[in-house]
């Protein structure tokens, strides 16, 4: 209910100016930079295309908003939901499944190998980012929120879900690349390939922060 609590203050927020909405949020979450904030509300702002579709697609910002809910949540390898704890490629798992309905593989390499590929330059609210953390590609991912910000289940060292930069030494130094997930809304939608490895690759990451 914490994560429910989280995401409902969060969205007020966004929503109505009246509520006089600030950078600090300390005492409900862990601080989150102001200028992510802004990106994510700018992103609610926008006006969203219209689709024939039967089922609406989540918009990328209802994704963000979610995943910053979950800052806090605890870090456990294997994990795939707040309630017992998470890691990185579980995280990534539990927000597309809430908010989307997909069901992707626990597996940080098995998600970098759907959708497609996008340079750094071209980084969105939602879409997948991914580093080299234990000497081998693809052993970690976070979702992108804007501003070189992503938020991500971290590790054991860290313990829980906190929001990082891209440009940090230690996550520059790793960064692998980006994938994107969910499409724009004027962009044909493939099926995602049903899940089938279970097998988490981030078990026993440990970072330098």
């Amino acid at each position: 209910m914490i994560y429910l609590f989280r995401l409902i203050i969060l969205v007020l927020a966004l929503a109505n100016p009246l509520l006089g909405w600030t950078a600090d949020v300390s005492a409900t979450v862990p601080p989150i930079s102001a200028s992510s904030v802004a990106l994510v509300s700018s992103v609610a702002a926008a006006p969203t295309a219209s689709t024939n579709t039967a089922t609406q697609r989540p918009s990328r910002v209802e994704l963000a908003l979610f995943a910053i809910g979950l800052i806090g949540a605890v870090y456990k390898p294997g994990g795939d939901n707040p309630a017992v704890g998470m890691d990185c490629s579980g995280f990534v798992r539990y927000v597309y499944h809430e908010v989307a309905g997909l069901k992707l593989p626990h597996s940080a390499r098995a998600l970098s190998k759907i959708r497609n590929t996008i340079a750094k330059a071209d980084l969105k609210p939602g879409d997948l980012v991914f580093f080299n953390t234990m000497k081998h590609a693809f052993s970690h991912v976070g979702i992108y929120l804007g501003d070189n910000q992503f938020v991500h289940a971290a590790s054991s060292k860290t313990g829980f879900v906190m929001v990082s930069n891209l440009d940090e030494a230690y996550w520059a130094k790793r960064y692998e690349g980006a994938r994107r997930i969910l499409p724009s809304a004027s962009a044909a939608s493939p099926p995602i390939t049903p899940a089938t490895n279970t097998a988490p690759t981030d078990s026993i990451a440990s970072f330098a922060q």
